[in-house]
This record gives C-alpha cells, structure tokens and sequence, in this order.
C-alpha cells in the first residue's frame, strides 16, 4: 500500500453504492449542511516513543483544513473517549488500564483516578459509558488476580467505585446501552497475562452480553460458533425502511492457522435476539480495528492492517464494499452529512478522510505529524 494520496483508491465511495437502495440516494456536490465538525480523538506524535494526547479536533469543510482545538497530555496509551457535556473528555487508559482522566472543554485536567490505589485490583481494559440516568459510569476492566471480567460502576461526578459486576466472561472490552438503559458488552475472551500478553488461546471464550442497568444481573448472553473469534467493538445502526435496529460487533481473529485468521470473518450482527455472522467477506487479515454505523442500518469497518475502511449493509448482507484504501484507515465516526445521512469519518495515517453515500468525499491532511490510535467521536457539527 502506498504511502501517498491515490486518487482512484479513495474515490471508492461510488463502488460503495451498488449495495444501498436506490431510493433516496442522488450524489450531492461539496456542499453539507454543516460547514464544520468537532471531534474528540486521541493520538501520538509520529514514533512509538512520543506522548499520548486527547484532545478535540476541528475539521473545517469549507477551507479543507484541521485543526487541533486543545490537546490533553496523557499519562499512557489511552483508548475509548466518551464526550461530555462541557465540551470536555473522560479518557480511559488501556489495559492494563492504570488511569481515568477529565479535562474540561479547554483541556485542562479536571481529573484523575489513580487505580493503584483503589481496594480493587481491577483494572481498566479501555472502554467506558455514561448510564441512561447519567449518575454512573460503567467502565469495562479485568480482574488482575484472577482474570476474571468485570463492570466498574463508578459514580459519573467523583469517578469514585461504587460497585463491581460480572461480565460473565473474560476480557470485557466495548461497552454500550441498550435503548432500555441495560449494558451491552463484548467479552473479547483473551487469556492475558498482568503485563497484556496473550497466552493459552484455546481457552479463548468471547461472547456477547447484556446486563441489567441497575443491578447488574446477566439478561441475555450470546456466542459464536468459532471460539477464536474475539467480539471486540460495538456500534449501533438504525435501519429506518425496515423499522429495525442492529447491533455491529466488529471481530479480531486469534487462529494459530495464519490462513484461517487471514479468512476470518470481521463483523458479526445483533438482529433481535439473533446474533450471526452474515458474510464471509473480510479484510484479508482478520482483524477489525473499530465499527460505526453508517447508512440505513448499515457498519463501517476499518481494518487498518489493511489500509481498508469497508462498508456492509443489510440490503446486501453477504457483502461488504470498500470505501476508503489508505494506509493505517483506523478511528471510525459516524458523520449525519447531507440528506439523508449515514456518512462516516475516516482516520488515516495522511489525514480525515471524509466518507458519504451521497456526497463527495474529502481528504484533510493531519495539522501537524500524528498517529491516531482505534477510536475517535464526533461532538457536533456547525
């Protein structure tokens, strides 16, 4: 994969509409309803070494250009990144997740959580959600003792415990609300040791989860046939002509067989109480780096060992379609664009690739040398 801009390789979006339903779609001009976007993204500088930041970034559609709003130093590698409503971030550290941060809508650190000395040996695996009620914060994290996986629900003010779950598996990893406020968890089922290695994978055991929002208790649990496939992120997308929404798990394949991880399926589907994988189509490595939703009822998937982003949707279920080739496609944001909606936000080791059934895409190059890590969110549009 080149390194450089390659114009047929990003001009994909085209390919990408055999699989929607005609009606409603017409391809727009650059023209959107908002000329700007917010959102909130955690990055490092160019080498492996260099600091984490989380921060907001500011892309501006009109003069094609991105700018960093405020950037937050980190203590080390953070994950998932949940917006408030200051125009602040809660920052989760990674596993193993030593850390929860917040700063405020300037960037300044409001808040710290030192895990190390809570009475809990817990510790963080890089996902958190604010409760329906907005009184809690579950956070997903492992047992260091034990393995075993575990919700923290933390008070949404302080970040102070006020209890610990079960998540019914082993390495819990995304977690989300259902629309009756119960939690939604992917279990990624990966034996890992205190420092994060990987060890005995035929003892993996991935499954879905769905926990009361109040108490905890397990209501539903779902898994796969393939034990070595690791459910990983998740994302909700609305399908407005069937009336129906569905769950996206995005997967990571752990085969010992290079050839079975590299023909693994990525993307497995909540639909009702039915949880399957509707196609073998893959990325060619296996591994799902984040999921959003995208038009109609439809996922994206990047897979940024392949420099892919692709589209899957239920009006062609046995499909998924290009729509970004660049190296490192990685974070993944849902963009509303132009009627009617379902575009998405593609991070790239060159910069924000811009992504819409119905509208031109677009390419920002990065302010300054940057590396963004899995996930990014949009905050809002002006």
């Amino acid at each position: 994969m080149k390194n450089t801009f390659d114009r047929r390789r990003f001009l994909l979006s085209l390919g990408a509409l055999s699989i929607l339903p005609k009606s409603g779609l017409a391809l727009a001009g650059e023209g959107t309803s908002a000329s700007s976007a917010l959102i909130a993204a955690a990055w490092r500088g160019p080498n492996s070494g260099d600091t984490y930041y989380a921060g907001v970034l500011a892309a501006n559609w009109e003069s094609k250009k991105l700018e960093i709003r405020y950037a937050t130093a980190l203590p080390t590698r953070p994950h998932g990144l949940l917006p408030e409503a200051d125009g602040g971030l809660l920052v989760t550290g990674v596993r193993p997740g030593s850390w929860l941060l917040r700063c405020d809508g300037n960037g300044e650190v409001t808040q710290q959580i030192n895990l190390e000395e809570e009475t809990s040996s817990a510790r963080l695996n890089g996902h958190a959600i604010l409760s329906q009620r907005g009184d809690v914060i579950y956070t997903t994290e492992t047992d260091s003792k034990n393995g075993h996986g575990k919700i923290g629900v933390r008070d949404s003010k302080s970040l102070k415990k006020l209890d610990e779950w079960e998540s019914h598996g082993m390495e819990p990893h995304q977690l989300l609300l259902d629309s009756d406020g119960h939690v939604v968890i992917a279990n990624g089922g990966i034996p890992r040791t205190a420092t994060d290695k990987k060890y005995d994978l035929h003892r993996m055991d991935s499954s879905l989860v769905r926990l009361d929002g109040q108490s905890g208790r397990l209501l539903r649990q779902w898994k796969l046939d393939d034990p070595r496939l690791s459910l990983r992120h998740l994302a909700w997308s609305h399908s407005a002509a069937a009336g129906k929404t569905f769950l996206g798990v995005a997967m990571q394949a752990e085969h010992d067989d290079p050839a079975k991880r590299a023909a693994a399926p990525v993307l497995a589907v909540l639909d009702g109480d039915d949880l399957h994988i509707p196609t073998r189509a893959n990325d060619g490595v296996g591994y799902a780096g984040d999921i959003t939703a995208a038009y109609n009822g439809g996922f994206a998937l990047s897979s940024n060992q392949a420099g892919l982003a692709q589209l899957w949707h239920p009006g062609a279920p046995d499909k998924l379609v290009p729509i970004v080739e660049l190296q490192e496609a990685y974070a993944l944001t849902t963009w509303a664009g132009p009627n009617p909606g379902g575009g998405v936000l593609v991070s790239t080791a060159l910069g924000l690739v811009r992504w819409h059934p119905t509208a031109k895409p677009l390419l920002l190059p990065w302010p300054k040398k940057m590396a963004l890590d899995n996930h990014w969110v949009l905050f809002n549009e002006a």
